[in-house]
């Protein structure tokens, strides 16, 4: 009833057809649903609601709607690749460079008949399950999504941070001045390329200690750079010259001869190999003084202050969609829909903050505009927001 009434239907209308539920989505593709949501975001900017120079980005694994046990095709990495093929899997939201892995990761092995572009991924020691990933940037300011993307949950976060920050830049029509994340989002390339566009890093930084964590030797940041030189002195005293360059990972590395490393008291602390011969090599990427600034920036007071902040403006917008909007579970299948699932879910915690920070007497325009977002949102999506507060809001 209160549907009927706020559609201003009476008891004695004609309803809407079902199709308008129930083919929605086939009929008006992703596309139309990524315009509401974007409509939402210029409404909170024209309402004072973006500021626009600082976004928080994070990301939050979603349960498929695909069972965990049934109706999975074990086998070879290439029997897997063909099926993904047969069953046209978005291969460009799935599949990431896998360089110096020793093992073939899960979702290489296994694919789901019911949901094939949900791949099997493990979270928290639990059993691993299909699932996707929903990556989303909200403003610093009241929390206002402003970009949103999903991809399959076996897609590095860190991959994604570039895209979403260029799509809050046109969607709120502002430049992006500082980006906060936690350390998944902070690895060098990253790094490289925020700096480069001119952006504060204010990331977790993400060191990968490889070789130093596993065998206790001596860490990267113990060798120190010389401009001058173009070399690298160890902690023995020592010079690493360049000796190639590294197309996979974007940069040169450099390593000392054989005739200095093998009489090195030093050098059980540097490297551990059984094969004659070896020696220490470091790997100095392309832009590292880029790396270096934002290094820099993340370990400022103020990267430390938004990170806190961070914590609860973000994690508190995924809480808040999993709480009131089903956020943790996928209603459909397929990567598609889950796309438009995560823009009705922003969308509708969008104009919620609209309504709670907007005064009650809001222009006519922005009245209209809402009215009819709501109208369609009411009929496609399972709104909790009480009516009443809908009514208050609009007044008359």
């Amino acid at each position: 009833l209160d549907y009927l009434w706020f559609l201003g239907l009476n008891l004695d209308d004609p309803v809407p057809d079902h199709s308008v539920l129930s083919k929605a989505r086939a009929r008006w593709g992703r596309e139309v649903f990524e315009k509401l949501f974007i409509r939402t975001v210029e409404q909170c900017v024209r309402a004072g609601l973006v500021e626009g120079d600082k976004i928080h980005v994070d990301s939050s694994l979603i349960a498929a709607h695909a069972s965990a046990s049934k109706n999975l095709v074990n086998g070879s990495p290439e029997l897997i690749a063909a099926l993904r093929e047969a069953y046209a899997v978005e291969e460009k939201k799935i599949y990431q460079p896998e360089r110096h892995r020793s093992y073939q990761p899960k979702y290489k092995k296994v694919i789901s008949k019911t949901d094939p572009d949900a791949p099997l991924i493990t979270h928290e020691k639990g059993p691993a399950r299909p699932r996707y990933k929903s990556h989303r940037a909200v403003d610093n300011k009241k929390g206002v999504v402003t970009a949103t993307e999903v991809t399959a949950a076996s897609v590095h976060d860190g991959s994604c941070l570039l895209g979403l920050t260029h799509q809050h830049e046109r969607h709120t029509g502002m430049e992006v001045e500082s980006v906060v994340g936690d350390k998944h989002y902070g690895t060098r390339h990253n790094f490289r390329a925020l700096q480069a566009l001119g952006k504060r890093t204010h990331m977790g930084v993400f060191r990968s200690t490889g070789q130093a964590h596993m065998r206790g030797v001596f860490h990267f940041s113990e060798f120190t750079y010389e401009r001058a030189t173009d070399t690298f002195v160890c902690p023995a005293g020592e010079r690493l010259t360049r000796r190639g360059y590294n197309k996979n990972e974007g940069g040169w590395y450099y390593r000392a001869g054989k005739k200095i490393c093998g009489p090195c008291p030093l050098q059980k602390q540097c490297y551990h190999s059984p094969h004659a011969g070896y020696t220490r090599m470091l790997l100095r990427l392309e832009g590292h003084d880029l790396i270096e600034e934002g290094y820099r920036q993340a370990e400022s007071a103020q990267a430390r202050k938004d990170r806190r902040r961070r914590q609860t403006l973000i994690e508190g917008s995924f809480g808040q969609a999993a709480q009131n909007h089903g956020f943790k579970r996928a209603r459909w299948r397929r990567l598609w829909r889950q796309q438009i699932q995560d823009y009705l879910i922003a969308a509708i915690q969008n104009i919620k903050l609209f309504m709670k920070h907007t005064p009650q007497r809001s222009s006519v325009a922005h009245s209209v505009s809402f009215s009819s977002i709501f109208t369609l949102l009411l009929r496609i999506w399972p709104l909790k927001t009480p009516l009443k507060r809908v009514n208050a809001f609009y007044g008359e």
